[in-house]
């Protein structure tokens, strides 16, 4: 028996040798790919370009492992929080956000979260795994759709700031990213996506050496560490001066300013 692969997990040129291998022509995987992505195909059969016998191919050999919107509910003033389910039957949150001129998709990634911030709801959840890329993007191409549907324009702005710790899940944050702002996915801009960290100094150094496109905020509520261990007990480990010599560093390599989030009374 074939153990089946997420079909996402390859890349273009991964499937296009897959259909070599079959004995038929690269550009088949060029097919598939932009079903997968652009076109956000959840089987096989919805690939009507393609032959009976290579949907059936595929079908033997791989699978999409796509989420679902379990439960969705919509506020009066717009706002709509999807309950995520994932293929594995785990749940994680998204949310649309809307404005009279835009709106933002807040995703998350990861299922529950490492670090215990006492403002956090998901810090009462361990964290059970990250997210895939795949995961991460499905969720904005969901609000995507209810942006359209629901307030009559596309997605505009993207924020990672639902469940979980981003830079936890760098490479895969990474990879999702890459997929919204390339031509072959969802071809936004980088400049409309914001990645929000409780602040882990060495991914911020890592981000700015690899040049990232997209902005930065920072869960700071305070200044002075004694509080901020008090509020985000990781602090300890990853203290004020540590996280400053870090966005310094940000900020010379990118010219680039950061958002600072600061709630409550300190």
């Amino acid at each position: 028996m074939i153990s089946k692969k997420d079909i996402r997990a390859l890349t273009k040129e991964q499937l296009r040798d897959f259909f070599v291998e079959q004995g038929d022509k690269a550009f088949r995987g060029n097919q598939v790919y932009e079903w997968l992505w652009q076109k956000g195909a959840h089987n096989f059969e919805d690939m009507t370009n393609l032959s009976k016998a290579t949907r059936s191919l595929l079908e033997a050999h791989f699978v999409i492992n796509h989420i679902r919107v379990d439960q969705m509910q919509r506020s009066s003033d717009g706002t709509i929080k999807n309950a995520v389910r994932l293929h594995d039957g785990l749940i994680v949150e998204s949310v649309l956000i809307p404005t009279a001129s835009r709106t933002t998709a807040c995703v998350s990634s990861q299922v529950g979260c490492s670090l215990d911030c006492k403002f956090c709801a998901t810090a009462r959840l361990k964290r059970m795994r990250n997210l895939n890329a795949d995961e991460i993007y499905d969720q904005v191409v969901a609000i995507d759709n209810e942006s359209r549907l629901y307030h009559g324009h596309p997605l505009s702005n993207i924020v990672f700031m639902g469940m979980g710790e981003p830079l936890m899940n760098y490479n895969n944050v990474i990879k999702s990213i890459e997929k919204i702002t390339s031509d072959e996915g969802l071809g936004m801009s980088p400049k409309r996506i914001t990645v929000s960290t409780s602040g882990v100094p060495k991914i911020i150094k890592k981000m700015a050496d690899d040049e990232v496109r997209f902005n930065l905020a920072v869960s700071l509520h305070s200044a002075i560490d004694e509080v901020r261990t008090k509020i985000m007990p990781f602090n300890e480990t990853f203290p004020l001066r540590d996280l400053r010599e870090a966005l310094e560093y940000w900020y010379e390599k990118t010219n680039r300013r950061i958002t600072y989030e600061y709630v409550g009374r300190n």
